[in-house]
């Protein structure tokens, strides 16, 4: 299995995913919509773990070097969660945009391949690398989970837009119509949509912890300091410390709905930067992490 092999399994995943996103617009009785989602989801993840499974054997290395083998793990973390928190919670709209998320990411990959090869240097051949990496993304779909929950609060929250908000409206205007046809409860509070959040937010928190933990780990291994302020490193202190702020403002300040939904919304774009952001810096160019962008 290589990476001649990706449109395959991307185009027969992307079918499955895309059918199991019609399926729950289909006015058919739930029970029977909620297997057929699940099934054809669970199929399309399985999917992609025996491509990564095979292209890991293939290269002869874990595929976490590259931005476009990252962003295919992302799209299996984001199937997964799909999964679990569909499952967990019976939220339609959720599934459906975790698996158009993953859909994102896998027509990047189609759109813009990249030469891939089986060689590591030397800072990437540690035990630290696969569950630094892994546990990163992880944690960046996660709280991408937890970005949408936010949306869906505060477009409750605002239900008369000034003109500023009318044109955010009419940008999000697909996400809007997604989640009003396919949301349960109209009514929901948004004291039920943050505690939703919550359970989400302290899951990704915890993993965004371990993976500084296993980064600092690896860094004093390949390098022999545990922190040296490199860019990638100050901008993933920052995000943990923006959802840090929020879990702290949630905790002392139960009744500020609006302002912890603007925390949550915000604090993904500090995860954006730290994982994409940061490359494009000038001073990145010095970066120990310049690895990640090697194609």
């Amino acid at each position: 299995m290589n990476w001649t092999n990706f449109p395959l399994a991307a185009y027969s995943a992307s079918a499955l995913l895309i059918l199991a996103f019609g399926l729950l617009f289909f006015p058919i009785k739930r029970k029977l919509k909620v297997t057929l989602a699940n099934l054809l989801t669970i199929t399309a993840l399985i999917i992609f773990i025996i491509f990564i499974t095979g292209l890991w054997i293939h290269l002869e290395r874990p595929p976490l070097r590259t931005k476009g083998e990252t962003r295919l793990w992302y799209s299996v973390f984001l199937i997964l969660l799909g999964i679990i928190t569909f499952n967990r919670w019976k939220y339609f709209w959720f599934l459906a945009f975790t698996n158009l998320m993953a859909l994102v990411f896998i027509f990047v990959n189609l759109a813009h391949p990249e030469t891939y090869n089986k060689t590591l240097m030397p800072a990437l051949q540690s035990y630290w690398f696969v569950p630094h990496v892994i546990v990163y993304i992880l944690s960046y779909a996660v709280l991408g989970v937890s970005w949408l929950v936010s949306i869906k609060g505060l477009i409750k929250s605002y239900p008369n837009l000034n003109v500023f908000g009318k044109i955010i409206s009419i940008i999000f205007y697909p996400i809007f119509f997604i989640i009003d046809i396919l949301s349960d409860e109209k009514n929901e509070d948004n004291h039920k949509i943050l505690k939703m959040a919550d359970d989400i937010v302290y899951i990704g928190f915890a993993f965004l912890t371990l993976g500084i933990t296993f980064g600092a780990l690896w860094a004093k291994e390949a390098w022999g300091n545990y922190w040296t302020w490199d860019p990638k490193e100050t901008w993933a202190l920052l995000t943990l410390l923006v959802y840090l702020i929020y879990i702290h403002i949630r905790t002392h300040h139960k009744n500020r709905t609006k302002l912890h939904l603007w925390i949550l919304s915000i604090s993904f774009v500090f995860l954006l930067s730290a994982w994409f952001g940061v490359n494009y810096m000038p001073s990145a160019k010095n970066s120990v992490h310049t690895y990640s962008q090697q194609e």
